[in-house]
């Protein structure tokens, strides 16, 4: 495909309801916690409505599970489907015709509600029982902006493994190598 380019389509614009939440890939989850939490509790929803495609996904699913673990009582219903998706690639070279490609895409809506919803959907969850549930406080999830601006990683103090011969000298045993004639070095 690297002598064709990607036609971009103006997108159809439908209204996103003030309790909808689009969950996109490149999005922070912590961004979307934050504004569904300030839904639910500062704004007084008694319902919002995650929704995702393909690869972002697996990201509303942990964010749903996430904030139902932070207010107690939230009823969940959650429904999948597809959609096909046409892209239209435009020749870069002379004598290449145009073509269009469809893809088969994975959707997923997740409704989360204080209200009971609907229990005989396939994808009805009740709540979950209260002591499951935590009060929710910032920076409690996936390390991102802890307090102390350090996040997971490697540390960064000690001296570190040494690589090459001089790392192995320093390793050595010299009174047992003094006794065998042998140079035994231990591996770190």
């Amino acid at each position: 495909m690297d002598r064709y380019q990607r036609v971009e389509k103006p997108r159809e614009e439908t209204p996103i309801d003030e309790n909808e939440i689009r969950i996109t890939s490149q999005g922070r989850m912590r961004s979307y916690i934050t504004y569904a939490m300030s839904l639910l509790q500062e704004k007084g929803s008694n319902e919002i409505v995650f929704k995702a495609m393909g690869r972002a996904i697996n990201k509303t699913v942990t964010i749903v599970e996430l904030i139902k673990r932070r207010i107690v009582g939230l009823h969940q219903n959650t429904s999948i489907g597809s959609t096909d998706i046409t892209d239209t690639w435009e020749p870069l070279e002379e004598g290449l015709l145009p073509l269009e490609t469809t893809r088969h895409v994975s959707m997923i809506t997740i409704t989360l509600s204080k209200k009971e919803l609907n229990t005989s959907s396939i994808g009805y969850q009740p709540p979950l029982p209260a002591e499951q549930v935590k009060a929710w406080t910032e920076f409690d999830y996936e390390g991102e902006g802890s307090p102390s601006g350090r996040g997971r990683g490697r540390g960064g103090r000690g001296r570190g493994r040494t690589r090459g011969v001089s790392g192995m000298i320093s390793n050595c045993m010299p009174s047992l190598s003094r006794l065998t004639g042998d140079s035994l070095c231990m591996r770190t």
